[in-house]
């Protein structure tokens, strides 16, 4: 996603923080095929935007942690942090096979003279204010992606890259809080899970010595025997070979945009009930999730279609949680990738002609506005450019329970056919 590349925050500092693990003491992690299939994509990235705290409430803050400055105060509650998350240190490691023909993937986690990265960054334009960040009446801001650390690098870069990378960016009012994590180590529920364990402990009465309250386990050698047999897993390197790896496909600069859109619980309610009584033949009930998933993906192809042939295909690729979904389950604390793809295809025209349902397992369910670092709670979410595509739509719980938020990357030319589109506006929040 290709944009202006004028520099828009400035690096104030960086820093490398090694953690040496607390609970469960691990050298090498194996990679499952869940994590594996992700070798060629980019890190995952997701960040919170926070005001700062006020005076009174920082002195209190850096008072508990005897610190200095905010930015200390977050640094150090990190490493806290990654003493129970040790593998983001790590990096990315590999052995060959007994006959050179094939290569295996793993975890190192000594991790000596490696560590992960802490970035403290301000933005140039100096009256820049979380209000602008949070503006929902148009495209998100062309600085956002610039908060977040690594942007273009690819999970198969973890043999030199840190595999966790933070950045502290100051708004005049604000700060962001940008998160770039190689995929090969966490899905959604353990990005989370990270996030949620930093905001844990940077809130702490006591620091050093309470535990988190959701230790992860981190290790995958189970899980692999299960799915195939082995726990190391070799991949040829025909498959390797950098030749044949597709160049991450990046639209002429200007084409691609976000906008976030805000649906109330009441919109929430009223879409699940259209859609329940449209599909009166439907065995169970429609979700709230699968309504509102319908109506985005129903809309973006009418206002595509409105400009295009609607006789091509549409395909929806939803990523769905398979921990409760094994025999036995997989605890939620499980750190690493446990998802698999749910594939729907169908020619536009007949998504426009009735609502399609289907299931969504993913990001509504994680822990994203409850992460107080103990001032308040995040104002908005926001994603990186890392896997930007046209249609690509990441859904939040909102901040109200009952609300979600969709973060639609779409062409531009969409993207303002949508912003448009009544029957879709509809039941966007009015101030959107």
């Amino acid at each position: 996603m290709s944009q202006d590349q004028t520099p828009k925050v400035r690096i104030l500092s960086t820093s490398t923080i090694n953690a040496v693990p607390l609970h469960e003491s691990i050298d090498r992690i194996n990679l499952t095929p869940w994590d594996l299939e992700l070798l060629f994509l980019e890190y995952s990235q997701k960040g919170l935007l926070l005001l700062k705290p006020s005076p009174q409430q920082e002195a209190t803050i850096l008072s508990k942690t005897n610190t200095t400055s905010l930015i200390h105060h977050l640094k150090g509650a990190l490493e806290r942090t990654l003493h129970f998350f040790s593998p983001l240190t790590g990096r990315l490691a590999t052995t060959k096979s007994d006959d050179g023909s094939a290569t295996c993937f793993f975890i190192d986690c000594n991790n000596s003279a490696k560590g992960a990265l802490f970035i403290h960054a301000t933005a140039l334009e100096t009256n820049l204010t979380a209000a602008d960040i949070l503006d929902l009446s148009t495209y998100v801001p062309e600085i956002v992606p610039s908060f977040f650390p690594l942007t273009g690098t690819r999970n198969l870069d973890g043999v030199s890259q840190p595999l966790l990378a933070v950045q502290v960016t100051e708004l005049a009012d604000g700060l962001f809080i940008g998160c770039s994590i190689n995929h090969l180590l966490v899905d959604g529920t353990s990005f989370w899970h990270f996030f949620n364990s930093w905001a844990e402990i940077s809130r702490g009465e006591d620091l050093v010595h309470d535990p988190i309250s959701k230790l992860p386990i981190l290790n995958r050698d189970q899980l692999t025997l299960d799915l195939v047999g082995s726990s190391d897993i070799k991949i040829y390197d025909e498959y390797l070979n950098l030749e044949n790896i597709p160049a991450a496909h990046e639209p002429p600069a200007g084409l691609l945009r976000d906008r976030v859109f805000h649906f109330t619980k009441e919109s929430v309610a009223k879409l699940k009930a259209r859609a329940n009584q449209e599909m009166v033949e439907s065995k169970g009930q429609i979700s709230s999730l699968q309504a509102i998933i319908a109506h985005v993906w129903r809309s973006i192809v009418r206002c595509r279609s409105a400009m295009n042939s609607g006789t091509q295909e549409t395909t929806f690729d939803i990523s769905i949680g398979a921990r409760q979904r094994l025999n036995p389950p997989l605890p939620e604390e499980y750190f690493g990738n446990s998802v698999f793809p749910g594939i729907v295809t169908l020619k536009a025209w007949k998504l426009l002609e009735n609502v399609i349902t289907f299931v969504l397992i993913n990001s509504p369910r994680f822990d994203v506005y409850s992460n107080d670092f103990g001032w308040g709670k995040p104002l908005a979410a926001r994603s990186g450019r890392a896997n930007s595509s046209d249609g690509r739509i990441t859904i939040y719980g909102g901040f109200e329970k009952g609300s979600l938020e969709i973060e639609a990357c779409l062409f531009a030319e969409t993207l303002s056919a949508l912003g448009k589109d009544a029957e879709f506006m509809e039941f966007v929040r009015s101030d959107s």
